[in-house]
């Protein structure tokens, strides 16, 4: 199932170079990780008081070229996105959430 809801970005990641396997070939990698605040109370057996942030990874480092612009004037909260997320059945009556699209939430 494909949903869009709101959500607080607090900060984005890029990664990307080489390392080396255990056979001592390289191996690349190049992803962005965008971390959204989420309710300490989604999975929690006790009491819970904020929120943390959670990991989601989009593409490579050339999503994170796209928001680039904003390092120098990133709010200290985050900003409001729209994000577009697939959620499918996984083991055990679980469900998994992978981040399919992100943009700034429109103004207005």
């Amino acid at each position: 199932m494909r949903f869009t809801a709101p959500a607080v970005l607090i900060g984005i990641q890029s990664s990307k170079g080489e390392f080396e396997t255990a056979s001592g070939a390289a191996r690349a990698f190049d992803s962005t990780t965008f971390h959204l605040a989420v309710d300490l109370g989604e999975k929690s057996t006790g009491e819970t008081i904020g929120q943390v942030t959670r990991p989601f990874k989009l593409g490579t480092s050339t999503e994170f070229a796209k928001w680039k612009n904003m390092k120098d004037k990133w709010p200290v909260g985050g900003i409001q996105v729209e994000a577009t997320f697939d959620m499918v059945a996984g083991a055990e009556n679980s469900s998994k959430l992978t981040l399919v699209d992100i943009r700034p939430q429109a103004k207005g």
